[in-house]
C-alpha cells in the first residue's frame, strides 16, 4: 500500500510539547516562536522529517501555522480544516486561528503585547512572510528574531532522518521538451532581464527544468533539490549524490554541474564579491537564502519563478500523456465503483475501500502496461459525517463502515509516468434522503457550470469561481475551499499558478490543467464533492458571436452517481451535458473492460436521464 492508516499525531502530545518549547523561549531572548507547516523548500507536501506542525500540535493538514508564546498557543488553519482541527488538537492547549482572515502577522498586529519579540527559523519562511511579520512587529515596537537553530528540532528527539529518495529520468516521450532546451530558454530570459543568475528554489521547478523526478516527498515525485541557472547558460543542481545512480548521474552531468546541497551557501556567497544580481521568487525562496546572497554583497531581484508558467502550460506530449492516464484511471475507478455497488451496505469500511481502490489502480496499470507509480495524495475516504471533513484522512482510530442511507465521499488520484490524476465521486450507500440529493444536484450544477464555461482571453480563475457556487448561493449554502487547483504532469497534484478560487488572479491560458471540484459539507452529517480535471482550450469562434472564446476540455471519465440527482433541478442544457458526458465515458472505457459484470454496471451507470 502507498498509504498508511496509522495515526501520525495525537492531541495528548500537545501539552507537554508546548511546555517544552516554552521553556526555551526566555533563553533565546524571544516572547514567541512561529511554527509553519512549510519545510525548507516551502512545499505543501513535506517529508516526515519536516512535519514540525503535526508533531507539536497533532494537526496533520497541509496548510497551517502555530504561534507559541508564554500565555497563548494559536493554531491557524483555513476553511478546509476547521472541523479537522477541532478533532486533532487539544483545545485546552490550543486556540484556533483563521489563516485567511487573520493570519499570524495580522494576529500579532491585533493582539500581541508591545515590544513582542518573535523568533523564527529563517529557512522555513519566505521573503513575503518575513516582510509582513516585520511590519507587524515593528508597529508594536517589537522585533523579528532569526534563530540560528530551530528550537523545536532540539526537543524533537525522535525526529526522522531526512529523505534520500532515488532520482529517475523523465523521458522525452513524457516531457516533450529536452532539459537542455528548457535550461537554455531560462538562461536567455535571465540575460534579457539583465540579471546574472536565477535561483530555482521550488523542487517541482527543478524536476521540470531538468526532466527528472524524485521520491523524497510522499506522493509528489520531485526530489528535494535546488538549482542555479546563470545568464551564460551554466546550470548547477544542488542534489545529494546518494539520490542518483550511474545512469542518472551520467544524464545530469551532460546538462549541468552536480553539487552537494551543502555547497549551496558557498556558491551563493561566491556570487556576492562579483556584485552578481540573482533572481528569486519571493513567494517560494527561503529567507535564509536571501540573507546568504545579500550578506555576501550580491543583489536580490524579485521575479516570478521562470519555470512556473511554462510548467503549467502543458505541451502536446504532456497533454496526450495525461489524457491517456485519465482513461486508464477511469477504468480503475469504474472497477472500484462496480465492486462498491456489489458489496452489501455496511460490509465495507473506509480503509477497506481505500485498499480496494488502490488494488484496482495497480491491477489496471499492470494490464495496460502503465504501472501505478504512486497515489497522488492520501485517499480521502469519508463515510457519513467523515465526508464533511474536507481533507479527511482515515486512520485505524477514525475508520467507519459505509452504512446504508449514508453518502460516501472518495477523493483520490494516481501518479503515472504519463500523468497525474485527481478525481472525486460521492456515492449513495443504499437509499439516501432528499436533502442529500438536493445538495448533490446543486453541487453538480456548479461543476457543469465550470465544465461548459466559455470566456474571453484574460479571464482569471477568480472570474469563473462564482459559476460553481451560484446554485448553492441561491440555496443559502457555500463551501470553504477553492473550486479548482492546477495539476502537474507526473508532478504535484496541487500546482500553481493556475487555480479557480476567490483569490485566483492568474490568467487562464491554453494547456493549463485544473481541477473542477465544487462541494457542500454539513458537519456531523455528510459531505459532497464532485471533481473532474479540465484543460484550458484555445479560443474558438461561437456561432452567431463576434468574439472567440476559450473553454475547457474535460479529461476525467467516470460515471457520476445518477441515484443522487434530482433531474427537476437541472436545466435542459445541464441534462444534455450530463448525458453527453456519460455517453462519452461509456465509449472511452467500455473497450478496456473485460469483466462482463463490470461492463453491465458501466452501461447502467452511464444511462441517460430525462
Amino acid at each position: 500500500m502507498f498509504q498508511s492508516f496509522e495515526s501520525t499525531a495525537s492531541p495528548a502530545n500537545g501539552a507537554p510539547r508546548v511546555r517544552a518549547l516554552r521553556e526555551r523561549l526566555t533563553s533565546l531572548g524571544i516572547d514567541g516562536f512561529l511554527v509553519p507547516r512549510a519545510d525548507e523548500f516551502q512545499g505543501e507536501y513535506v517529508p516526515a522529517s519536516a512535519e514540525r506542525l503535526a508533531w507539536l500540535t497533532g494537526f496533520t493538514g497541509s496548510a497551517g501555522a502555530a504561534l507559541i508564546a508564554a500565555n497563548v498557543a494559536m493554531v491557524f488553519v483555513d476553511g478546509r480544516y476547521v472541523t479537522q482541527l477541532a478533532q486533532q488538537v487539544d483545545q485546552e492547549v490550543f486556540t484556533p486561528g483563521d489563516l485567511v482572515k487573520e493570519p499570524p502577522a495580522d494576529w500579532i498586529a491585533n493582539h500581541a503585547s508591545q515590544g513582542f519579540r518573535l523568533g523564527i527559523d529563517p529557512w522555513l519562511h519566505t521573503i513575503a512572510e518575513v516582510r509582513k511579520l516585520k511590519a507587524a512587529l515593528e508597529a508594536k515596537g517589537g522585533a523579528l528574531v532569526f534563530l540560528p537553530e530551530n528550537p523545536l528540532d532540539a526537543i524533537w528527539t525522535d525526529r526522522p532522518a531526512e529523505p534520500l529518495g532515488r532520482v529517475t529520468i523523465q523521458k522525452h516521450q513524457h516531457s516533450g521538451t529536452l532539459a537542455r532546451d528548457k535550461i537554455a530558454t531560462i538562461a536567455e530570459g535571465v540575460k534579457a532581464r539583465g540579471s546574472d543568475a536565477v535561483l530555482i528554489a521550488d523542487p517541482s521547478s527543478v524536476a521540470w527544468a531538468f526532466n527528472i523526478r524524485g521520491s523524497d516527498v510522499p506522493h509528489t515525485p520531485h526530489p528535494l533539490a535546488r538549482a542555479i541557472i546563470h545568464a551564460d547558460g551554466l546550470a548547477e543542481i544542488f542534489l545529494d549524490a546518494r539520490k542518483t545512480g550511474i545512469e542518472e548521474k551520467a544524464y545530469l552531468t551532460q546538462i549541468c554541474e552536480i553539487r552537494e546541497p551543502a555547497d549551496l551557501a558557498e556558491t551563493l556567497a561566491a556570487l556576492g564579491p562579483r556584485g552578481a544580481s540573482v533572481e528569486v521568487d519571493s513567494g517560494i525562496v527561503s529567507y535564509e537564502l536571501v540573507r546568504l546572497i545579500e550578506s555576501a554583497g550580491g543583489t536580490i531581484r524579485e521575479a516570478t519563478d521562470p519555470c512556473a508558467l511554462p510548467r503549467a502550460i502543458k505541451n502536446e506530449a504532456e497533454l496526450s500523456g495525461t489524457r491517456a492516464a485519465h482513461i486508464q484511471d477511469g477504468v480503475a475507478m469504474v472497477e472500484f465503483l462496480a465492486s462498491l455497488d456489489d458489496a452489501e451496505p455496511g460490509s465495507l469500511t473506509e480503509i477497506e475501500a481505500v485498499e480496494r481502490l488502490e488494488a484496482c489502480r495497480r491491477r489496471v496499470g499492470e494490464r495496460m502496461q502503465n504501472q501505478l507509480a504512486d497515489i497522488s495524495f492520501d485517499t480521502i475516504s469519508g463515510a457519513g459525517p467523515n465526508g464533511a471533513i474536507i481533507h479527511y484522512r482515515v486512520t485505524r482510530d477514525t475508520n467507519r463502515r459505509l452504512e446504508p442511507g449514508e453518502l460516501f465521499l472518495v477523493d483520490s488520484g494516481g501518479q503515472y509516468r504519463n500523468g497525474t490524476t485527481d478525481i472525486t465521486r460521492t456515492i449513495a450507500i443504499g437509499t439516501v434522503g432528499e436533502t442529500e440529493k438536493r445538495f448533490f444536484t446543486l453541487v453538480l450544477k456548479g461543476m457543469i457550470g465550470i465544465s461548459t464555461a466559455r470566456f474571453p482571453a484574460g479571464t482569471r480563475g477568480v472570474d469563473l469561481d462564482p459559476l460553481a457556487r451560484i446554485a448553492l448561493w441561491k440555496a443559502g449554502a457555500d463551501y470553504g475551499h477553492g473550486t479548482g487547483h492546477g495539476v502537474g504532469s507526473y508532478l504535484s497534484v496541487h500546482e500553481g499558478p493556475q487555480r479557480i478560487s476567490r483569490a485566483a488572479m492568474q490568467e487562464l491560458l491554453p494547456g493549463m490543467i485544473l481541477s473542477n471540484e465544487p462541494g457542500y459539507y454539513r458537519p456531523g452529517a455528510f459531505g459532497i464533492r464532485i471533481e473532474n480535471l479540465i484543460v484550458v482550450q484555445a479560443a474558438s469562434e461561437i456561432a452567431g458571436g463576434d468574439r472567440s472564446m476559450l473553454g475547457f476540455e474535460t479529461i476525467t471519465w467516470c460515471p457520476i452517481d445518477r441515484r443522487l440527482i434530482l433531474p427537476e433541478l437541472l436545466t435542459r442544457e445541464e441534462v444534455d451535458w450530463l448525458n453527453a458526458y456519460h455517453a462519452t465515458t461509456l465509449d472511452k472505457l467500455m473497450p478496456l473492460i473485460g469483466d462482463a459484470k463490470v461492463r453491465d454496471w458501466l452501461e447502467q451507470a452511464t444511462g441517460p436521464i430525462g
